[in-house]
């Protein structure tokens, strides 16, 4: 793994006006967009078993929950084939528009969606329906978030200009569990669950609102309009991707898996080992979350930052090899049933989340061509998702097993993701920023016809 940073010193551009703006939208949009994505996470581990699927046991219920959790993660594919074409055939502002629409409607519907005890099976089915939708939302989304801000940017920084959107689940996580929080604290529990956590849901109207007024003052990215006018726009982008660029998709598609797992550890399942099996409040468990959130605030930039300095495969692999490592670390330090020594674990484990999750966007883009960018990284991105962390709770739950030691199996499950992600960081190429550079430069200098 050798780095190619300084070969591109020469062909270093100062990022043009909108690179701020796009970073800008770019993070607050992606940011709503997660706020919807994680207030269900939480709720799919501690409202929607007790109210959309009662008459089963905890357990069961717990899986039929974390089910529809993952049938998010399923969805996606469909909107990163649906949304990547759209991305590479008629630009990055229009998609985003979209999916930001998409996943906003979604959220509020579930937000009034009547439960169990009113409509019967119909509520769960309901559920899932909508919980499709958001994926959707979401798989077509990441693609466009990451390209508005990296292809304004300066390229030969492109870790750093990429993290934007990579913000966004940590910056929504961080405003789902601090509403959660508010309202699981000033309600009784019975409220909470009666109606205290649709308000969470119904908020995010005015979320998606504000997000809307951002995307749609923004502008198409440079490199976009220099492959417009080339006229070098793919006819059929998925089908390329697959037939031409099938070592890229495999590598972008590896690099996901261990941080797609750790995420859905230490934001999903923690709540429900820390409850069931260490006795801590619910309270206990979202504050954890919250701090570590924080942290990734500024952690993730930095790690995006770091990599454009130091090979940016490199940095990522060894913070997967450090996260197999200390997987069983964590587990050993909370079995004391101590809340600081919860949120110190939940802090180290999402900032071990940060450093590959920071260069993701990054490593994952750069794998592709400029004209297959968007529909690349959106079917790496959401493939990947369903195989790491669409299946992740549900499959903690299994290894775990009610308490019997389990956490010994998960602490593998861990080893083995780091195992794959490491795969895709050898498979993967290093960055090639005079692409872009030369793209956009030709453009500028040739008039387009």
């Amino acid at each position: 793994m050798t780095s190619t940073n300084h070969a591109a010193k020469a062909v270093t551009r100062k990022p043009p006006p909108g690179a701020i703006k796009a970073y800008v939208a770019s993070l607050t949009g992606t940011s709503l967009e997660y706020y919807d994505f994680a207030i269900y996470s939480v709720a799919s581990a501690l409202v929607f078993p007790k109210i959309f699927f009662p008459g089963n046991d905890d357990f069961v219920a717990l899986i039929l929950s974390f089910s529809t959790f993952a049938v998010g993660y399923f969805a996606r594919p469909i909107g990163g084939i649906v949304f990547g074409r759209l991305g590479d055939k008629i630009g990055r502002k229009y998609v985003l528009v979209f999916t930001l629409m998409l996943i906003g409607l979604a959220t509020v519907l579930i937000g009034a969606l009547p439960d169990y005890s009113v409509i019967g099976i119909a509520a769960p089915i309901i559920l899932v329906l909508l919980r499709l939708a958001q994926g959707i939302g979401v798989g077509g989304e990441w693609g466009g978030a990451v390209l508005l801000s990296s292809e304004f940017g300066d390229p030969n920084k492109r870790g750093f200009w990429s993290s934007a959107a990579q913000i966004g689940p940590p910056a929504g996580n961080l405003m789902a569990n601090g509403v959660l929080a508010i309202l699981a604290a000033s309600l009784s529990e019975q409220a909470f669950l009666s109606w205290g956590w649709r308000v969470a849901f119904l908020a995010s109207a005015l979320l998606v609102v504000f997000g809307l007024l951002i995307r749609l003052k923004l502008e198409e990215t440079p490199v976009f309009k220099a492959i417009q006018a080339k006229g070098d726009r793919p006819k059929a982008p998925i089908k390329e991707v697959f037939t031409t660029q099938p070592k890229a998709l495999i590598a972008a598609s590896l690099s996901r898996i261990c941080p797609d797992i750790l995420y859905s550890l230490f934001t999903v399942f923690v709540a429900v080992y820390a409850t069931k099996e260490l006795g801590m409040t619910t309270g206990n468990v979202l504050s954890a979350i919250l701090i570590g959130s924080a942290f990734q605030l500024f952690l993730i930039p930095l790690a995006g930052a770091l990599t454009d300095r130091f090979n940016r495969r490199w940095v990522y692999g060894l913070a997967a090899a450090a996260t197999a490592a200390y997987i069983p670390v964590f587990f050993l330090m909370i079995q004391g049933k101590s809340v600081a020594m919860l949120i110190v674990g939940t802090v180290i484990g999402l900032a071990l989340h940060a450093f590959m999750y920071g260069p993701q966007a990054a490593f994952i883009t750069e794998q592709f061509p400029a004209r297959l960018r968007y529909a690349g990284s959106s079917l790496a991105y959401t493939l990947a998702g369903v195989i790491g962390g669409g299946f992740a709770p549900v499959i903690f739950t299994l290894l775990y097993g009610g308490g019997s030691g389990g956490w010994y199996f998960i602490a593998g499950y861990i080893l083995l993701a780091a195992i794959v992600t490491i795969v895709g960081m050898l498979l993967g190429r290093d960055p090639k920023p005079e692409e872009d550079v030369r793209l956009v430069q030709g453009t500028h200098a040739q008039p387009a016809s």
